[in-house]
């Protein structure tokens, strides 16, 4: 079995089929059975499709994870250098430094919840969410 994304040149319509093998595509389309199930066209073609990867390998899978969290890890630690950890006073804090502009000190980081987080930004206050990870080797 292969499955094909194909697009109707009428009507624009993008969608995917399965097909026995390559050469069931190409005997359906120039028998005419391929059709648009939108517009009932038969101006239908392959288009572009991306490889459909398979990452079932745990070693592959383990070493994406492992480079992950590298890069995470790589990011704490130029936060944790440079910004001040202010912990469950975040939101109250990035308010304050946002509000006050002669309050213009380091950067900040923190904790807070998912919504303190959307009011932050509803507010217009320039905060990110970034993934932490705990570091157990300490």
């Amino acid at each position: 079995m292969i499955k094909y994304k194909l697009i109707c040149k009428d009507c624009d319509l993008t969608f995917d089929s399965w097909f026995a093998s390559s050469k069931e595509f190409d005997n359906l389309k120039k028998k005419n059975f391929l059709n648009c199930h939108v517009c009932d066209s038969k101006k239908i073609e392959k288009t572009l499709m991306s490889p459909k990867i398979n990452i079932q390998n745990s070693k592959l899978k383990t070493l994406r994870q492992n480079n992950i969290n590298k890069k995470i890890k790589e990011y704490q630690k130029f936060i944790k250098k440079n910004f001040e950890y202010v912990g469950e006073n975040f939101a109250y804090e990035a308010r304050a430094i946002h509000f006050d502009n002669k309050n213009k000190k380091k950067g900040i980081y923190g904790k807070a919840s998912f919504d303190e987080f959307k009011e932050l930004k509803e507010d217009g206050v320039e905060v990110e969410m970034i993934p932490w990870l705990n570091d157990k080797s300490n």
